[in-house]
C-alpha cells in the first residue's frame, strides 16, 4: 500500500509519528503487503539566515521520524545548546529573533554546503532523510519542489497609508502573527515545477492523506505549486484531511490569523471549504460535527487532541481507515 501525504511542520509531523505507529501497531501479520509512507513537505517558508539554507517544516518531520526533535518546541534538536547563537549576538550579527542550536545549524552547514556544490533541494533532503533513518521506516521525504520559494506577509507599514512586506518567519516568530496580514504572496510560486517524484506520489497512492497542518501557508503552499492540486483532483486515491481547528480556534500556531485575510471562516468547516475541489473525506473534533460541509465530502468526528504518539496514531489510524473505506466504496 502506498500512503502520500502532504504535511506542514509540528503538526504534520507528529501526525506522521502517529502514522508510523499506528501501522506498526495494526499490521496483521509480517506477510502483509509492505507499506510505504511519501511525504510532500512545504517548503514555503524556508529562509536563509546567516548564509545558510533552513528548511523549518521538512526539518521538523526529519527530527521528528527521526527521534531527535525538541518534543516541548516540536522543532530543533532535543537537548541542544545554543553557544554559536551567543557567540553572534556578541558580535552584533542580526537577526536574533530566531533561535538556532548548535547541532541544528549542523543539517542548514550541511544543506547549504550541498546546495552550493550544486545537489537539489531533493537530492538534499534524501540525504537527510538517510541520516535520520526515515527509508528503514518506509519513508521517503520530497520537498514540493526544488526550486527556492518563500512565503511574505503584506503588512501596514505603519503609517496607515502604505504596506510592507516581510517574510513569513519574522511575521511568525518575532511578530507572533499579532500584526495583522493584509495578504500572503510567495515568491517563486508561480515558476516553480513539482520536484521529482510528487506528482508521481499522488497519481499511484491508495490513500492521500492531508494532516492537520496550516491550510494557508503549508499545505496551501503544497497546493499553490503548478500541478499538485490539479494531481490532486484527477487521482483516483481518496483524499482524506485532519482539520487543524477545533471549535474554530487553531490546536497550535496562528492559522486563524492566515485565514481571515482569505475571507475564509476561521472553523473545520471553512478549512474544508479550501479543499472542497478534492476532498473525498474530513476528520474534525467532535465538537465541530454539526457544522456544514461540503457535500461531496465524508464528514467523521472524534477527538482530534494529539497528547502524545499513542493519540496521534489514534488519530492517524482513524484518517487512514476512512480514506480505505472510501477506497472500497469506489468501482
Amino acid at each position: 500500500m502506498q500512503i502520500t501525504a502532504l504535511s506542514g511542520g509540528v503538526g504534520g509531523a507528529r501526525f506522521l509519528r502517529g502514522l508510523l505507529r499506528a501501522l506498526d501497531t495494526h499490521r496483521a501479520s509480517p506477510t502483509d503487503d509492505e507499506v510505504t509512507v511519501t511525504v510532500i513537505g512545504n517548503t514555503g517558508d524556508d529562509i536563509t539566515l546567516f548564509g545558510l539554507r533552513v528548511c523549518p517544516d521538512l526539518d521538523s518531520v526529519l527530527y521528528t521520524l527521526g527521534g531527535g526533535v525538541d518534543e516541548d518546541q516540536g522543532w530543533g534538536r532535543d537537548g541542544d545548546t545554543r553557544a554559536v547563537m551567543e557567540e553572534l549576538a556578541a558580535l552584533g550579527v542580526q537577526p536574533q529573533w530566531f533561535g538556532l542550536g548548535d547541532r541544528d545549524l549542523g543539517t542548514h552547514v550541511a544543506r547549504s554546503l550541498w546546495l552550493g556544490q550544486g545537489a537539489t533541494l531533493s537530492e538534499v533532503t534524501a540525504r537527510l532523510a538517510a541520516r535520520w533513518g526515515l527509508p528503514e521506516q518506509g519513508v521517503r521525504l520530497l520537498p514540493v519542489t526544488d526550486a527556492p520559494i518563500e512565503t511574505h506577509v503584506v503588512v501596514d507599514d505603519g503609517d496607515g497609508d502604505g504596506e510592507r512586506a516581510v517574510h513569513f518567519q519574522e511575521w511568525w516568530v518575532r511578530l507572533g502573527a499579532a500584526v495583522e496580514a493584509r495578504r500572503f504572496t510567495v515568491a517563486g510560486l508561480q515558476s516553480a515545477v513539482p520536484a521529482p517524484g510528487v506528482l508521481e506520489a499522488i497519481r499511484a497512492a491508495d490513500v492521500v492523506l492531508l494532516p492537520p497542518s496550516n491550510p494557508v501557508v503549508s499545505i496551501g503552499i503544497v497546493l499553490g505549486v503548478p500541478g499538485v492540486r490539479d494531481a490532486l483532483r484527477g487521482t483516483r486515491a481518496p483524499v482524506v484531511g485532519v482539520s487543524p481547528l477545533i471549535g474554530g480556534r487553531p490546536v497550535r500556531g496562528h492559522a486563524d490569523a492566515c485565514l481571515a485575510p482569505l475571507g475564509v471562516e476561521v472553523s473545520a468547516a471553512g478549512v474544508a471549504g479550501l479543499y472542497a475541489d478534492f476532498l473525498d473525506g474530513w476528520l474534525v473534533d467532535e465538537a465541530d460535527v454539526g457544522a456544514a460541509y461540503p457535500s461531496s465530502t465524508t464528514v467523521r468526528g472524534l477527538d482530534l487532541l494529539m497528547r502524545d504518539v499513542d493519540g496521534a496514531a489514534r488519530i492517524a489510524r482513524a484518517a487512514l481507515d476512512l480514506g480505505l473505506e472510501l477506497a472500497g466504496d469506489r468501482p
